[in-house]
């Protein structure tokens, strides 16, 4: 089967791109290849009673579908350059704000209408950071919540799903370069376009690695996060959330010099688990229906690694990490604060105690056990120096979840349209390693959709 464009991916970068082609060129011939289930089918066994744990799917529907690993997390589209990604280098920076900011209007006219936009623009919050050692990032945050950042995905499918072809589990197994373009193997077919769109996002990182060694394309280390979900009562930060619901605050530790940052704040949201490649690790969603709000908010704490000769492997570093928690707690691990600087594991009795009631069941653990003794000093730091602007950050029985690791693909090298060193085959989104955020991945597809359609 012939195609103008194959996208390979139904992520953000993915649908963004689907749908500018289909702006600009509604007559092209487009097709759309996804690993995972249609947005419908996309249904996580885990319900709290019968199961309670990660049974590992063969395609996790929290990680994979149409909507891409973003499609059940709180809906965060951060406008800004100075954090999610480093688009701005490829294409500058008041184009990738003006990208960003596009993505947003159509978020608004295809169900998120009255969802608020925040911003950290003049906020009294900056200088009580700074005068505690704390940095807070600037940005737009508009937040869709989990609920409306599904009802967006479905109005989204709606509209494209007749102008589309959509191959829903159908994982790719290769790339090739052929004449006139490419062919897209998948296990009992073949599939031949013009132009190619792969937006893979983390959980392809491997695969996306394969592709590159096979192509030949020069990909460099990226970064691996490293950390833990923080759990408190939602009055702890409600000063901040409020305001600027999204709070992306840096710290550099005064051990190491370091650098811990929070990342993926959810007020009056839940924590949850996240398979990635068969790893089991946690995340948090929240909710725009005060119905489905509870009274904790999450949020992680990471540390940054970057490794160089002899090891490059930063992804695998991270897994390891990873595979120790699951092995240890058959999962996720949580352990109180107070536990955790008294040097003792939380047990289950210790958790029933506490005055903050768990939104996962993960098992009690000690996390001093897992993490490297340089990042949990770090996060354990981090959390005394929250605690000078948010009081409370500290006590005794906040909970920690480990561990979480947010996985960058290696950087694959693009030129300026985010176009490898094949023409016609871009690499967009997180897959790519360049963009870190819902936002940053919608943007870049609407961009290479935009080069497509003007050569």
């Amino acid at each position: 089967m012939n195609f103008d464009v194959i996208i390979i991916g139904a992520g953000p970068g993915g649908i963004f791109a689907a749908y500018e082609l289909m702006q600009k060129k509604p007559e092209l011939k487009v097709a759309v290849f996804e690993a995972g289930h249609p947005l419908a089918k996309r249904h996580c066994p885990i319900d709290g009673d019968k199961i309670k744990s990660c049974i590992g799917c063969k395609t996790c529907s929290i990680m994979s579908g149409f909507g891409g690993a973003g499609a059940f997390s709180d809906g965060k589209y951060n406008i800004t350059n100075d954090f999610g990604g480093t688009l701005y280098e490829y294409i500058g920076k008041k184009q990738a704000l003006d990208l960003m900011r596009y993505v947003d209007e159509i978020n608004l006219c295809y169900g998120g209408s009255g969802t608020k936009l925040y911003s950290t623009a003049g906020t009294r919050f900056k200088t009580i950071c700074i005068q505690n050692d704390l940095h807070l990032l600037d940005a737009s945050v508009r937040h869709l919540g989990t609920d409306i950042n599904y009802i967006v995905l479905e109005n989204l499918y709606s509209y494209l799903e007749n102008k589309v072809q959509f191959f829903f589990d159908t994982p790719v197994t290769t790339v090739e370069s052929a004449e006139n373009g490419y062919d897209i193997i998948c296990q009992n077919e073949k599939y031949h376009c013009t132009d190619c769109i792969i937006s893979a996002g983390r959980s392809g990182s491997k695969w996306m690695e394969a592709v590159c060694k096979n192509l030949d394309i020069p990909t460099k280390s990226n970064r691996v996060d490293i950390g833990v979900r923080v759990e408190l009562p939602a009055e702890v930060f409600a000063h901040l959330t409020d305001e600027l619901y999204e709070s992306k605050i840096v710290y550099c530790t005064e051990k190491y010099g370091d650098r811990v940052r929070t990342f993926c704040m959810n007020p009056k949201g839940a924590v949850v688990n996240e398979n990635t490649n068969g790893i089991i690790t946690v995340n948090g969603h929240s909710y725009e229906d005060p119905k489905k709000q509870t009274e904790n908010t999450n949020f992680a704490l990471l540390v940054a690694k970057h490794f160089s000769d002899p090891f490059k492997d930063s992804n695998g570093y991270g897994e390891s990490i990873a595979r120790l928690s699951n092995m240890l707690g058959g999962g996720v691990i949580v352990q109180r604060f107070g536990d955790l600087i008294r040097g003792r594991r939380s047990t289950p009795n210790r958790i029933e105690e506490a005055f903050i009631t768990p939104t996962l069941n993960a098992t009690p653990g000690d996390l001093s056990l897992v993490l490297p003794k340089r990042i949990l000093d770090g996060i354990i730091e981090m959390i005394y120096a929250l605690d000078k602007v948010a009081p409370g950050t500290a006590n005794d029985d906040t909970l920690l979840y480990g561990v979480e690791v947010k996985f960058y693909n290696m950087e694959v090298e693009v030129n300026e349209n985010l176009e490898t060193r094949h023409n016609g085959l871009y690499i967009i989104g997180d897959g790519s390693g360049i963009t870190h955020s819902l936002s940053h991945a919608s943007a870049s597809g609407v961009y290479v959709a935009r080069n497509i359609t003007q050569k």
